[in-house]
């Protein structure tokens, strides 16, 4: 009883610490309905498939300081060579990138079938990607190239209906006085936080809410390092003051929680259910250009993570990372134009598509074909991905059976079954129980990644 006590006090006066901090941190995200959230996150559920860019000036010494590789992701070069700023901000004579088109990148994201963008208007090395009036460290005031790629950029998505957002790292900033991961390294960066987030952050987070017209839709902050709530909640009300209904991530710290949970370069194994999230991912190794990193992801790869990633509720926000001459890397577009390719097949499976209705987990995600003798043959989870929409249900099929297909029993019964490959929509054979659904499938797969099945209900 006496430990009980013990307990019982000890509770009572953490719980006389807890209201204050639990006030404040649940005043930290507006209050909307349900309706009111759906209608304002609907674009984004239905897109499904976004690119990520990470670009800046860090494009230049692309991985290399003193003709010397700095190890680490490539728009980490700075903090991860401990380059002084006066080195680093020579790097922005030589940022000239004049083969810059923005109308081809859009195309290229838009043939994709990408429905969204997303692109660093300023990452932790605190270089503005855009027309800046707060800080002289820009592409319009310390590079020979002077424009502002994201007006270009956003003016090329207004032609093909594309949505576009920006990244802005809000904590970090390593050149204007901002947080530094591992510490400050130059004497120069020495700088008071509030300082940098009164003069610096909230003024260009208002320059890129301000000045894009209908864009950003997405705001996407990273890294909130030293981001207390006073420090995010300045952020934070100027996003609602300028654009309350744009779509924010929970990387502004200080409690905020965001719209979307962002899994970074690996795909939950479950998904968030009941969340919005968005896996973001690199085609390569690295996030910015280097020029070294040919460890470039497979065809395979990146349209099986989509379906992969779909199949959980999630969206794919894919990274290309140009070079500093505005050419986004010829391996990149190779692999958009094979994912293009796909999608202009099967991307009704995808596009505004709700998650599995057999479980995300392993144990659950398998289903069985049946040998030449009619014997149920295993197949793994890894080899096949569900999504669904309302009365219909898509089968991505990564390995084809040799006879055919058994998935596990669904409500509803199922009125017709075919490929989304084939225009004519030719019905397949099935057989629907209790235990199961048996498909009768052609003896080749229409695709050799992911073929599609669609099954209708009545």
């Amino acid at each position: 009883m006496a430990k009980k006590s013990l307990l019982l006090a000890l509770g009572l006066a953490l719980a006389a610490l807890i209201p204050a901090a639990s006030a404040q941190t649940n005043q930290t995200d507006k209050v909307e309905t349900k309706e009111q959230r759906d209608a304002r996150m609907g674009w984004w559920r239905e897109a499904k498939f976004g690119m990520f860019i990470h670009w800046g000036v860090y494009s230049v010494p692309a991985g290399y300081y003193h003709d010397k590789p700095v190890a680490g992701i490539g728009e980490w070069i700075m903090n991860r060579g401990k380059i002084p700023m006066s080195d680093y901000q020579a790097f922005a004579k030589d940022f000239n990138p004049v083969k810059f088109d923005a109308d081809a990148w859009v195309k290229a994201a838009h043939d994709a079938g990408m429905k969204y963008m997303v692109i660093t208007s300023k990452h932790h090395d605190g270089f503005a990607m855009f027309d800046t009036k707060v800080s002289p460290w820009g592409i319009t005031h310390a590079t020979p190239f002077g424009r502002d790629p994201l007006q270009e950029l956003a003016t090329a998505c207004r032609k093909y209906g594309m949505k576009l957002g920006f990244y802005y790292s809000q904590a970090q900033d390593w050149n204007n006085g901002g947080a530094a991961s591992g510490g400050k390294w130059d004497p120069a960066q020495q700088h008071d936080m509030d300082d940098y987030i009164d003069k610096i952050a909230v003024p260009q987070v208002r320059e890129i809410l301000s000045n894009y017209g209908e864009f950003p839709v997405v705001l996407w902050w990273d890294t909130p390092h030293d981001m207390n709530y006073d420090r995010a909640a300045k952020l934070y009300k100027t996003v609602q003051e300028l654009k309350p209904g744009i779509i924010m991530n929970n990387r502004l710290g200080g409690g905020f929680k965001g719209d979307t949970e962002t899994p970074e370069q690996f795909i939950p194994p479950q998904g968030y259910p009941g969340e919005d999230w968005e896996t973001c991912m690199t085609m390569n190794n690295t996030w910015g250009f280097k020029r070294d990193d040919n460890n470039w992801k497979s065809s395979e790869t990146l349209i099986r993570n989509l379906c992969d990633i779909a199949s959980k509720g999630g969206n794919y926000l894919l990274n290309v990372g140009p070079t500093s001459e505005g050419l986004m890397p010829q391996a990149s577009l190779d692999r958009l134009a094979d994912v293009g390719k796909w999608m202009a097949v099967n991307g009704e499976s995808v596009y505004g598509s709700g998650p599995t209705p057999f479980g995300a987990e392993a144990g659950q995600f398998s289903a069985t074909e049946k040998d030449k003798k009619g014997k149920p043959k295993f197949i793994p989870a890894w080899q096949w991905r569900c999504t669904t929409k309302a009365g219909k249900i898509y089968l991505h099929i990564f390995e084809w059976p040799t006879n055919q297909f058994e998935m596990p029993a669904v409500k509803g019964k199922i009125a017709k079954a075919y490929l989304l490959a084939d225009p004519k929509h030719k019905k397949l054979k099935f057989k629907q129980t209790e235990q199961g659904v048996s498909i009768k499938l052609p003896k080749q797969a229409p695709d050799a990644i992911a073929s599609v099945v669609c099954l209708e209900y009545q």
